[in-house]
């Protein structure tokens, strides 16, 4: 059986979701279908990356490493190659300009 680390990129506010699944296509069916609470909130989903591997073991190995700095950095430049829009992880610009307007109240 083989086993996928996969990322997903949130068509809504461009944030990436990491997760690992032997059932690739099938899980992405269920993110975009709100069948996933952490998620549910940011359809549609896309996937944008994965990585192969035949153990479960290695597959979780490898998302934990995506959820480190140096794994965050490794995936922006595999998603978003240098010259290329860059990854906003906040959210969109119009999300970032409300939370500067709040603090200025």
């Amino acid at each position: 059986m083989k086993y996928y680390v996969y990322v997903l990129e949130s068509t809504k506010d461009g944030r990436l979701y990491k997760g690992h699944t032997n059932r690739l296509e099938e899980r992405l069916k269920e993110h975009n279908s709100g069948k996933t609470s952490s998620t549910k909130g940011y359809r549609p989903w896309v996937l944008v990356y994965h990585e192969e591997y035949d153990s479960e073991r290695e597959a979780i190995e490898r998302e934990k490493y995506f959820k480190t700095g140096s794994g965050r950095e490794y995936l922006k430049n595999k998603i978003r190659p240098r010259g290329a829009i860059e990854y906003l992880p906040a959210g969109p610009p119009d999300r970032q300009a409300g939370r500067q307007g709040a603090s200025e109240l």
